[in-house]
């Protein structure tokens, strides 16, 4: 410090004046530090590969020997029709029997035919002709009544039945069913009037009327009219024992 010689002070200029800074001296650099080599033990093992995924092995067709022994299903067996039982009834010996036969008489004898389904109805009529021919009933003896359809069957035979000149009454008619419920109303009203005729009468009515789902079920069974043409001379020749009997006492 100097002391100004004008003023007395002390001078101190020299000590306003910044010290210069003293250089950093440069850090020393960090030796590099050698890393520890692997251990070959430690290094990554490769991955395992992917191993491939075995092969879908074809399929091996059986031989012909292994091929027989495997038993093939049953076919399914087609379901027979319905038949009806075959034969006769047997009736012991030691009872009284009165049984009408299917023969040839000298009365006259009434069909009563329904001309609906006509082509199969003709058939018909032809089987129950046929059939009288074969047991012996003379076509003069026989009257033929075409009616509408099987419906006016029941009141045609009522009426011919009523007049007491016949024998017999043979009904035939053809019934196939159809969309609507007209087939079980024609059905079933031919079968009970043709019922109520020969019960209100005492006159036999045959039932020759089909009933078929189908046009080919019905030609596989006109052979029925021959059927009723039995039917109708046996329960005559019935009717006509019981009247016998009764008067015999």
């Amino acid at each position: 410090m100097t002391e100004d010689p004008q003023r007395g002070w002390p001078d101190r200029s020299r000590e306003n004046v910044l010290a210069p800074e003293p250089e950093a001296e440069p850090e020393p650099e960090a030796e590099a530090v050698p890393e520890p080599e692997a251990d070959p033990e430690d290094e990554a093992q490769p991955e395992d590969e992917a191993q491939p995924e075995d092969e879908a092995q074809p399929e091996l067709e059986p031989s012909s020997e292994e091929a027989a022994e495997v038993p093939e299903p049953d076919e399914a067996e087609a379901e027979p029709a319905p038949q009806h039982a075959a034969g006769d009834i047997e009736i012991p010996d030691d009872v009284d029997v009165l049984e009408g036969e299917a023969g040839p008489t000298r009365r006259l004898v009434a069909i009563v035919v329904s001309k609906f389904n006509g082509e199969i109805t003709t058939n018909l009529l032809d089987s129950a002709l046929a059939e009288l021919d074969r047991v012996g009933v003379a076509r003069s003896q026989l009257t033929v009544v075409p009616v509408p359809g099987a419906f006016e069957l029941p009141i045609a035979a009522m009426a011919l039945a009523k007049t007491r000149r016949y024998l017999c009454v043979i009904a035939l008619g053809c019934v196939i069913r159809g969309e609507t419920p007209h087939f079980d109303y024609v059905a079933s009203e031919a079968a009970s009037g043709l019922q109520l005729a020969g019960l209100e009468t005492g006159i036999p009515v045959s039932f020759g009327v089909l009933t078929c789902d189908t046009k080919e079920q019905a030609e596989a069974r006109v052979s029925k009219g021959a059927d009723a043409v039995r039917a109708a001379l046996e329960m005559a020749d019935l009717f006509s024992q019981l009247r016998s009997t009764a008067a015999s006492g």
